[in-house]
């Protein structure tokens, strides 16, 4: 059965992001991940994951200005010392929470810099972070973001996640695999964890259309968890999606797919 995570950035989004910890422990969630941790106090963050007893699984390196539509620094030329201080923030935010993986986002196209020399940099900037992160028994994960809602981004398909892991040859990369992206850029979902489970490190979920919970759209989440089964999946699945109604109507399909938190 999937271990599952509540994605604390989308879910729960009527509390505000530090009394979310306590509405997903209410849940039922022991374990949780977000997006970015950066504009909170640590200390906070910290004290609201014991004081829940609730497990860190999953955050983003720093990727840059968000709000403005920056999506990661690893594969922008002139900002490798950036990326380079990110990389540390994220260890000392991990190390504090207790975070055992980080994902790394690439960046978008810059049309100042030729794409081989972006990819260039990018695997350079996985190796250092790779390096980093095996000192302190942390794994990195790269992410695919779909071409549709992230345009120009240099990972956009699961195809492309994979193709970049083999050629980083880095030990402790592996992919975050997120379904939703999966889906809108390449499908092609229950082949992918058969033929990769074992480079897979994280998964994320929502449906298709609309980015909302298991059963509002067109994948086959039945179908799909039985497949990751199969295939051994052992990592957390993350809910990483806008609910449809409140965050704990929105659930209900893990009793009707016959799971529980």
């Amino acid at each position: 059965m999937p271990t599952f995570s509540a994605n604390l950035t989308m879910l729960y989004p009527d509390s505000p992001f530090l009394d979310r910890f306590e509405r997903a422990r209410a849940s039922g969630f022991r374990f949780i991940e977000f997006v970015l941790p950066y504009e909170h106090d640590l200390a906070a963050l910290a004290s609201a994951l014991q004081r829940n007893g609730l497990t860190q699984v999953l955050f983003n390196l720093p990727s840059g200005n968000w709000n403005a539509g920056e999506r990661g620094l690893a594969g922008h030329p002139d900002r490798i010392d950036e990326f380079r201080q990110a990389v540390a923030t994220g260890i000392e935010f991990a190390r504090a929470l207790g975070c055992r993986q980080l994902n790394c986002l690439a960046g978008k196209r810059d049309p100042r810099f030729p794409l081989e020399e972006q990819m260039r940099v990018l695997l350079e900037n996985l190796h250092y972070a790779g390096r980093l992160f095996a000192e302190h028994n942390l794994t990195l994960l790269i992410e695919m973001l779909n071409p549709y809602d992230t345009p120009n981004y240099l990972v956009p398909t699961p195809r492309a996640a994979f193709a970049l892991q083999d050629r980083a040859s880095v030990p402790n990369l592996k992919i975050q695999y997120d379904v939703y992206h999966a889906q809108r850029s390449e499908g092609e979902l229950a082949v992918a964890f058969q033929q990769n489970v074992s480079r897979i490190g994280h998964v994320q979920l929502a449906d298709n259309p609309g980015r909302h919970q298991p059963g509002t759209g067109e994948i086959n989440y039945r179908f799909l968890f039985d497949g990751m089964d199969r295939a051994g999946y052992t990592g957390y699945v993350g809910l990483e999606y806008f609910p449809l109604g409140t965050t704990d109507e929105s659930l209900a399909w893990l009793g009707e797919y016959g799971y529980s938190l």
